[in-house]
């Protein structure tokens, strides 16, 4: 036999060996919270380039700057929205998740608003008491030293009174001072916010000084929520810790719990179905900036990517290793090949979502009462989401995983309660 032969023959050992091995449960959380550590250094490397452009617009406030900025943000969501698979089966996650992707928000809270938002809610005191242009403010009992606006004063703020519409912190009060209210309901056009907003020579709306330090403010408090993240899962953080405190079998069962709430009770219910029977463009992601598709897309990859224990980096390298897909076909390939065309079949429904809103419809539009063309594009992605979730289930029995619960959605599960 040819050395050549020998040494085809020994690397083809060796990568079956190989392969067995990664199909191991320890090795398949291994390359879960590699994943995980990639994807959120990545989420505070892109904030901290959202952090630099921030900077450059406070300095100087013109409309490129203001461009240049809200171009950062869009590029943050990236990777941090492939990153909210690892929710809902990491408590460590779930419990930190609303300080930096809390959504709807009362955003009367931060700063003004349109007439037409209102003054008050019978539910929220703290609707419209505008921080920003108040260093003092009074609601619910409480009494708010606004004086200067800090990353701990707006910290402190964050669901004030107990009420989840009070977010003060995070992507989303970023994106509202960035683009402002958009006031076009489900027509063309997103938030419009001017430059001058931030611009003390040539103030516009009043309290640009503050404006641009609640910016700062909220662009600082992220930067250091992402850093306490990427912390947890370094190779002796809590939360990579806390994947395999019990056994490599419950953390399989957190991962598909992750994957199987994200997919069914969180994505298809509350963040699509939801709006989608209300036609309310209130009820978007990412509503002010327009970016929802993109938001939506990106949390369709983020399951795909975990499932299959792959994930490219925004510098173009790629994290991989023993996956979830490799263990679920040595254990049932008929299940395999059903799960695998499932989420394939998903990611190409959210594709041409995301392909229609870079045409000229946002998807705010696309759930609008009457345009059933963008409603039948809006529904496939919710329906490719709820059969994935029924092959994951599946994936469950094949592993004879316990301790797996997918979170419902009342739009999915009991829709006439969303009009009640």
């Amino acid at each position: 036999m040819s050395i050549a032969r020998i040494l085809l023959l020994t690397a083809a050992s060796l990568a079956l060996c190989a392969q067995a091995q990664a199909a191991e449960p320890a090795a398949i959380l291994d390359t879960y919270a590699d994943i995980a550590l990639a994807g959120y250094e990545d989420s505070l490397k892109t904030a901290q380039q959202l952090d630099a452009a921030i900077e450059a617009l406070a300095a100087d406030p013109t409309e490129g700057n203001l461009t240049a900025a809200r171009e950062a943000w869009l590029a943050a969501r990236v990777p941090y929205q492939q990153t909210e698979a690892f929710r809902f089966g990491n408590p460590i996650v779930d419990e930190w998740e609303g300080r930096v992707n809390a959504w709807p928000l009362d955003e009367g809270l931060i700063d003004y608003v349109d007439p037409s938002y209102g003054m008050e809610s019978d539910t929220n005191q703290f609707y419209a008491v505008n921080i920003i242009a108040n260093a003092s403010v009074s609601a619910a009992g409480q009494t708010v030293d606004a004086s200067e606006i800090t990353p701990e004063l707006i910290q402190s703020l964050q669901e004030i009174g107990g009420i989840e519409a009070n977010v003060a912190t995070g992507y989303h009060a970023i994106e509202f001072l960035l683009w402002g209210q958009d006031l076009n309901g489900t027509d063309a056009g997103a938030g419009a916010r001017p430059a001058t907003d931030f611009d003390t020579a040539n103030c516009s709306n009043g309290n640009c000084d503050r404006r641009a330090a609640y910016l700062a403010a909220a662009s600082d408090l992220l930067i250091a929520d992402l850093e306490e993240m990427v912390a947890n899962w370094q190779t002796d953080g809590a939360a990579r810790a806390a994947l395999t405190e019990e056994s490599p079998e419950a953390g399989l069962s957190a991962i598909l719990t992750g994957l199987g709430s994200l997919s069914y009770g969180e994505l298809a219910g509350e963040r699509m179905k939801l709006g989608l029977l209300l036609h309310d463009p209130e009820e978007e992601h990412d509503c002010f900036s327009d970016n929802t598709h993109n938001s939506h897309y990106y949390d369709v990859l983020g399951i795909s990517n975990v499932y299959h224990g792959s994930y490219q980096r925004v510098d173009g390298s790629t994290v991989s290793g023993a996956s979830l897909a490799e263990f679920v076909r040595e254990k049932d390939a008929a299940v395999a090949d059903e799960i695998e065309a499932d989420l394939a079949a998903t990611v190409e429904a959210a594709t041409a979502l995301k392909a229609r809103a870079e045409a000229g419809e946002a998807y705010d539009q696309m759930i609008g009462e009457g345009n059933d063309e963008g409603n039948a594009v809006v529904q496939a992605v919710i329906d490719g989401l709820v059969k994935q979730t029924r092959s994951l289930e599946r994936v469950i029995a094949a592993l004879d995983l316990g301790g797996v619960t997918i979170e419902g959605s009342d739009s999915l599960d009991n829709p006439d309660a969303v009009f009640e």
